[in-house]
C-alpha cells in the first residue's frame, strides 16, 4: 500500500511562515490556499481532510504537497508565463540568482549589499565567467526566480534539545493511532471591536464596519479540542488562560473516549500544561501528553483549523459583547463539524485504518510500539 501523501519536516522558518499566512490571511487567495494546505499536512492532517478544509479537488492538494517537497515555500506562488526564449542559459541564471542571494563581502566586495548597478558591474567582470545583462533585465530574472530587495530579519535559533526526538513521536502517533489522538491549544484573545474583513461587494463600494478605539469589554480565550480520527472540534470561551482551564479542556478530550483506553493529546509546552496537578491527572487517567518544541507550535493539528475560525467569525464582523461573539463562535462550529467530511469518507477511512491496524499487529487501544530508527 503506498504511503499517504504529506509534507517533508518543515523547517522552524517554513512553519512560522505558512503559520503566519493562516492566522493573518492574504489578499493572494491561491497563496492563503496554499499555505493552508501545507499547514494542515504538516499537523499530520490526511488528503481528504485537507481537500475539505479548503474546498479543492484532492489531487491539487496532493499536486501542492509534493511541489512543496521539491522547491519549499516557492511553491505558494505558481509562476505561469510564456513569451519569447530566454537569451541566458539556465546554468547563467542559477549563477546570477547564487551571487545576488551571496552577501558581496563574500565575494571579496566592499559594500554589505548589493544594488542592481553594483550587481550587473560584478557580473561583467567577474574571473572565468562574464554575463552581460541590462538592470531592468536583472531585475526582471531576479523577480521571476523568487528574489526581491527586503528588509533583512533576525531570527531565533532553536534551544528545544528535544525538538526531534518530540517531533518523530507527534509523527509516529498521528500515523498508527489516530483515533486515539487530539490535540488542544488557546485561540486568542478575543476582543469586542470592529474587525475589517473580506466580502463579495459591488465593485467601488466595499462592505464597511464603524471603527472605535474603545475596549471596555476586555477579552476572552477560546480553550479548543480537536479529535484528529473524528475531524471535530470543540471547545470553551474562557475569562483567562491556566493550568485550572487547561485542565478542563484535557477532561473533556477524555470524555470523548470515555472506553478507558490510553489517548493522546498534542498541546504546546507552555508552563500552565505542566503543573504537578496535571501530569498526576494525565497520568491517573491514561493519558499522555505530548509537547510540541520550543517555537515548533505548526506542528500542532489544530492549528490549521484555527484559520477558518478566525476568518469566518471574527473577521468582518461587529459584535455588541462577547456573549453574542461566543454564541456565533459555537454556532460556526456545529456547523463545521456536521459539513467538515462526508459520512462515507469517514466510514472508509475508518475501515482502511482498521485493516492498516490489524496487518500490523497493533491492539486496539494499546500502548504504542516503540518508535525505532
Amino acid at each position: 500500500m503506498a504511503e499517504p501523501v504529506r509534507v517533508s519536516r518543515l523547517t522552524d522558518q517554513e512553519g512560522q511562515r505558512l503559520q503566519q499566512i493562516g492566522r493573518r490571511g492574504s489578499t493572494i487567495s491561491v497563496r492563503y490556499r496554499r499555505a493552508m494546505m501545507l499547514l494542515a499536512s504538516a499537523g499530520g492532517n490526511r488528503v481528504p481532510v485537507i481537500a475539505q478544509l479548503v474546498q479543492a479537488d484532492e489531487d491539487t492538494v496532493r499536486d501542492v504537497i509534493h511541489r512543496f517537497n521539491e522547491i519549499g515555500l516557492a511553491c505558494l506562488d505558481p509562476k505561469w508565463a510564456g513569451g519569447r526564449p530566454r537569451l541566458l542559459s539556465p546554468d547563467d541564471e542559477d549563477f546570477v540568482v547564487a551571487t545576488a542571494t551571496t552577501r558581496p563581502a563574500r565575494l571579496g566586495q566592499p559594500f554589505t549589499r548589493w544594488s542592481l548597478r553594483k550587481l550587473v558591474a560584478y557580473l561583467r567582470k567577474v574571473a572565468g565567467r562574464v554575463i552581460r545583462i541590462g538592470r531592468e533585465a536583472l531585475r526582471r530574472l531576479l523577480a521571476r526566480r523568487g528574489v526581491t530587495f527586503q528588509r533583512t530579519k533576525t531570527w531565533k535559533e532553536p534551544t528545544d534539545p528535544e525538538r526531534d526526538a518530540r517531533l518523530d513521536r507527534i509523527e509516529y502517533l498521528l500515523e498508527n493511532f489516530p483515533d486515539r489522538i487530539f490535540a488542544f491549544d488557546e485561540f486568542g484573545p478575543l476582543g469586542i471591536r470592529p474587525t475589517g474583513g473580506t466580502s463579495w461587494a459591488r465593485q467601488g463600494r466595499p462592505d464597511r464596519v464603524p471603527a472605535t478605539y474603545h475596549r471596555t469589554h476586555g477579552v476572552t480565550y477560546f480553550h479548543g479540542c480537536y479529535s484528529i480520527g473524528d475531524d471535530t472540534l470543540w471547545g470553551v470561551n474562557r475569562r483567562r488562560k491556566g493550568a485550572a482551564n487547561s485542565l478542563a479542556a484535557l477532561k473533556s478530550v477524555r470524555a470523548a473516549r470515555p472506553d478507558g483506553a490510553p489517548i493522546y493529546v498534542i498541546l504546546d509546552n507552555l508552563s500552565a500544561r505542566k503543573g504537578t496537578k496535571i501530569r498526576r491527572w494525565a497520568q491517573k487517567n491514561k493519558v499522555e501528553l505530548c509537547f510540541t518544541p520550543t517555537n515548533v507550535s505548526w506542528a500542532n493539528p489544530i492549528e490549521a483549523h484555527f484559520g477558518p475560525l478566525r476568518q469566518f467569525t471574527l473577521a468582518n464582523s461587529n459584535r455588541p459583547n462577547h456573549p453574542v461573539q461566543t454564541r456565533e463562535l459555537h454556532r460556526n462550529l456545529r456547523w463545521r463539524n456536521q459539513n467538515a467530511r462526508h459520512p462515507d469518507v469517514l466510514a472508509a477511512q475508518r475501515r482502511e485504518r482498521a485493516r492498516v491496524r490489524s496487518e500490523k499487529g497493533i491492539r486496539w487501544g494499546g500502548r504504542p510500539l516503540p518508535v525505532t530508527a
